[in-house]
C-alpha cells in the first residue's frame, strides 16, 4: 500500500492580498498600481465636486482681488471653474498643512493644486493600470500606449506650462470657460495657432474623427446579411462568433474605387494600427508644443514680413492675427498689468527735473 502525502502551502495574509490585487477574475481589475490610482482620483474627484460648489473666491493674480468660481458664489455650470493656485503662491507645493489656516488656503486657491497633483498621479496610474492589465493577460501594451496622449496633453497644461511660466496660476483653470479663457490666453501670449505641433494636433483630431467615421460607415455599409429585413442588423452578431461580421473585401473595392487603390487597406490589423496611431501621434505633438511654448518658444512670426517697394507693410492674416492677440492680451488680467508685455517692453525716456 502506497500513501501520498501531499504537503499543502499555507498561505499568508500578504499573499492572499497580492493574490487578490493581481488577481484578472476581479470584476475591476485593482493591480499595483491602482493601489495608488484609487486613492489619488477619489480624492481629486471629491474635491473638484465640493469646490465646485462652494469653493470661496480666489486671488488668482495675487493682486488682493479675489476671483470667484463656485456654484454658490453666482456662478453657473458654464461660467463655474476651479480657480488656479495663486500668483503669490507661485510654484510652491502648497498642502492644507503650509497654510496659516484653511480660510487662508482656500483663498490662494489650494484646492487647484491639490485636485491637479493628485489627478496627473491619478491618470498616470490608471495608463500603468492599463499596462498592467494587458501583461497579466497576456496581451501586447499599445492600450497604455494610446492613452499616454491623453495623459501627456493634460501633464502639459496642469503641470509643464505652470513650471514654464513660474506659477501655477498660469495653469487651466478646472471649467468650461475657464478652459476656454486659457485657450484665448495662450493664443494672445504664445501665437500657438502658427506653431506646427498645434498643426499636427489639429491633423490629428480632426483626421482621427474622419478616419473614424470613414472606417465605422465602410463596416456598417458592408455587414453579412445574417437576418431578415424585420430584424435589427445587430442581432446577426454573436459575441465571440468565429466567422467575420463584415465583407472587408467588399469594403476594400468600394474605398479603392472611391479615391484610388492604395488609399485603401487590404490589411485589418494595419489599418486599426493606423487608427490608434494618427490621433495618438497627433495629440504627443501638440503637448510637446504646448510644453515648448511655456518656455516662451512660441510660434511662427511673419508679422510685417511682405512689404511694398516703397517700405509700406502689406497686412497678411499674420498682421491680423498679430492685431487680434494684441488686443486679448491687453484685456486679460486687466488689473495687474497696464499692457502687454509686447508693448511694455520698449524703453521709457527718461525725464529730468
Amino acid at each position: 500500500m502506497t500513501v501520498i502525502l501531499e504537503r499543502r502551502e499555507s498561505t499568508s495574509l500578504w499573499g492572499r492580498f497580492c493574490n487578490w490585487i493581481t488577481s484578472t477574475e476581479n470584476r475591476l481589475y485593482i493591480g499595483w498600481f491602482g493601489v495608488l490610482m484609487i486613492p489619488t482620483l477619489l480624492t481629486a474627484t471629491s474635491v473638484f465636486i465640493i469646490a465646485f460648489i462652494a469653493a470661496p473666491p480666489v486671488d488668482i493674480d495675487g493682486i488682493r482681488e479675489p476671483v470667484s468660481g463656485s456654484l454658490l458664489y453666482g456662478n453657473n455650470i458654464i461660467s463655474g471653474a476651479i480657480i488656479p493656485t495663486s500668483a503669490a503662491i507661485g510654484l510652491h507645493f502648497y498642502p492644507i498643512w503650509e497654510a496659516a489656516s484653511v480660510d487662508e488656503w482656500l483663498y490662494n486657491g489650494g484646492p487647484y493644486e491639490l485636485i491637479v497633483l493628485h489627478f496627473l498621479l491619478g491618470v498616470a496610474c490608471y495608463m500603468g493600470r492599463e499596462w498592467e492589465l494587458s501583461f497579466r493577460l497576456g496581451m501586447r501594451p499599445w492600450i497604455a500606449v494610446a492613452y499616454s496622449a491623453p495623459v501627456a496633453a493634460a501633464t502639459a497644461v496642469f503641470l509643464i506650462y505652470p513650471i514654464g511660466q513660474g506659477s501655477f496660476s498660469d495653469g487651466m483653470p478646472l471649467g468650461i470657460s475657464g478652459t476656454f479663457n486659457f485657450m484665448i490666453v495662450f493664443q494672445a501670449e504664445h501665437n500657438i495657432l502658427m506653431h506646427p505641433f498645434h498643426m499636427l494636433g489639429v491633423a490629428g483630431v480632426f483626421g482621427g474623427s474622419l478616419f473614424s467615421a470613414m472606417h465605422g460607415s465602410l463596416v456598417t455599409s458592408s455587414l453579412i446579411r445574417e437576418t431578415t429585413e424585420n430584424e435589427s442588423a445587430n442581432e446577426g452578431y454573436r459575441f465571440g462568433q468565429e466567422e467575420e461580421t463584415y465583407n472587408i473585401v467588399a469594403a476594400h473595392g468600394y474605398f479603392g474605387r472611391l479615391i484610388f487603390q492604395y488609399a485603401s487597406f487590404n490589411n485589418s490589423r494595419s489599418l486599426h494600427f493606423f487608427l490608434a496611431a494618427w490621433p495618438v501621434v497627433g495629440i504627443w505633438f501638440t503637448a510637446l508644443g504646448i510644453s515648448t511654448m511655456a518656455f516662451n518658444l512660441n510660434g511662427f512670426n511673419f508679422n510685417q514680413s511682405v512689404v511694398d517697394s516703397q517700405g509700406r507693410v502689406i497686412n497678411t492674416w499674420a498682421d491680423i492675427i498679430n492685431r487680434a492677440n494684441l488686443g486679448m492680451e491687453v484685456m486679460h488680467e486687466r488689473n495687474a498689468h497696464n499692457f502687454p508685455l509686447d508693448l511694455a517692453a520698449v524703453e521709457v525716456p527718461s525725464t529730468n527735473g
